[in-house]
């Protein structure tokens, strides 16, 4: 028999290693939690929630066959075909620094003692080696990145069907119950935040045909406005490989209408290659700034504001509107994503790596080489990054994507009462408009933790002190 290890491709469809050891004989499917190898790069809490569902249908679409263990992935293949009469291993790549290396390790001890070794891309369109300059160095700007490097190599694939021959084994070889994995430790807040999605295979196809269909032809501008159905959310289902790019991006062409959606939607598939493609070649960017310069920046340490921005009390309403959305359903819409990445690491000065981990752990598409790439692009320190001096301004921001107020009125509804007019600037509305909305600010709802325009200097003159250094 041969093994198919899933990882981040919890789908049948379209996924190349389980379809090479299907046409090889009778298929072992594993999944391990390897925590120990991921090491400060496990799971967070919300991923996990995520990932107890996702394997809960997959094992389902495998008629109960599929097998769990927990530990260092290394010696638990070992042990696999050292006690078991399996002929071959069989896998799809993870990019991941950690994971690459541990790969590696697996992939030479399975030669070493006569082992079928292989593994695939099933999680890109284009592997990051592939999009490289014509000195073959990798690219640092994204534009050229994708038009020279991606769309002028080979294109994406087709994907493929479910293997019509899969023979799953019925050896007993062992393993754990899922709930022995324990993935739900916070049973409360794991049932509230899964509670509007529907995880796996099937779901995530059904997300993509909804998208397709409602919102994919608006997506150019629409996806700007967090109110409105023109996002996809198909990011947790693309980490976790429930789906695949290659899916995704053939049905999106097929279906979708062609224009300015569609280009810009395919242009979003290649900022996700292109975070892959920076992690592959800078594989330090979780920790470090990938422009020096930014090692010495006189960020702020305050606890206070930390958890004010963790828990959307800051005063700011569109701000605590995406934090609380963050927070209560494991996502968070990507105009908010940037506003409330610059209101921590510009208005309150703190370090971008608190934003990765508060995101780390709180998001469902928690993803090392977005979520890295993403906070070192609104801090100013990454690839291609928004210049340091571009200050989202939370009023105005709510103001223009969120007029009607929905989006902020839903998840700040202390506020929901509040005329329009004061709704992104509560602290500017007279006393009687206050009363009749029912609002005393700093009891019901915060007063701003900083002033806009102070913090917006401060920041600035941050930024100069860096910048005349490296002048």
């Amino acid at each position: 028999m041969y093994i198919h290890w899933f990882r981040q491709d919890l789908r049948l469809s379209d996924n190349p290693s389980l379809l090479h050891a299907a046409d090889q004989g009778d298929v072992l499917p594993i999944y391990i939690l390897d925590d120990e190898s991921a090491g400060a790069h496990k799971m967070g809490g919300a991923s996990r929630v995520w990932l107890h569902h996702s394997l809960h249908q997959l094992n389902e679409s495998l008629d109960g066959r599929l097998r769990l263990f927990q530990g260092d992935a290394t010696k638990i293949i070992a042990s696999l075909i050292e006690d078991h009469d399996i002929k071959g291993v069989f896998w799809n790549r993870c990019y991941e620094p950690w994971r690459i290396t541990r790969d590696e390790d697996i992939k030479e001890y399975l030669k070493q003692n006569d082992m079928q070794v292989k593994s695939f891309n099933g999680s890109l369109l284009w592997e990051p080696w592939v999009p490289l300059k014509d000195d073959g160095t990798p690219y640092r700007v994204f534009t050229p990145f994708y038009k020279n490097g991606c769309l002028k190599s080979d294109p994406p694939r087709m994907p493929n069907k479910k293997p019509d021959n899969l023979r799953l084994s019925h050896a007993d070889i062992g393993g754990m119950a899922l709930d022995e994995l324990n993935l739900l430790p916070d049973l409360s807040w794991g049932r509230e935040i899964i509670k509007n999605w529907r995880v796996g295979e099937a779901g995530a196809q059904k997300r993509l045909d909804d998208f397709i269909q409602n919102g994919l032809e608006g997506y150019k501008d629409g996806r700007n406005f967090p109110a409105q159905e023109n996002v996809s959310r198909l990011s947790p289902y693309l980490h976790f490989g429930e789906i695949s790019p290659h899916t995704v991006w053939h049905q999106a062409k097929d279906k979708g209408q062609a224009g300015e959606g569609l280009d810009t939607f395919l242009k979003e598939l290649g900022w996700r290659e292109f975070s892959y493609s920076l992690l592959y070649h800078f594989p330090k960017i979780p920790r470090e700034n990938l422009q020096d310069k930014f090692n010495a920046f006189p960020w702020q340490d305050d606890d206070t504001f930390l958890r004010a921005w963790q828990t959307g009390q800051t005063g700011y309403p569109i701000v605590d509107a995406a934090m609380r959305e963050l927070w209560q359903t494991g996502y968070m819409h990507n105009r908010p994503r940037m506003i409330v990445g610059s209101f921590l690491v510009k208005n309150l000065l703190m370090h971008w790596h608190h934003g990765e981990a508060w995101f780390w752990d709180c998001l469902f598409d928690a993803d090392l080489a977005n979520n890295s790439a993403s906070w070192q692009w609104v801090a100013g320190c990454g690839a291609d990054a928004a210049p340091y001096f571009r200050i989202f301004n939370p009023v105005t921001q709510g103001e223009k994507f969120d007029k009607d107020g929905s989006y902020t009125r839903h998840y700040v509804p202390e506020l929901k009462d509040l005329p329009s007019k004061y709704l992104f600037k509560p602290w500017e509305a007279p006393p009687d408009v206050l009363k009749r909305a029912g609002v005393t600010l700093g009891d019901s709802y915060p007063k701003p933790i900083v002033d806009v325009k102070e913090s917006r200097e401060r920041a600035l003159e941050a930024f100069q002190s860096i910048k005349a250094e490296s002048d």
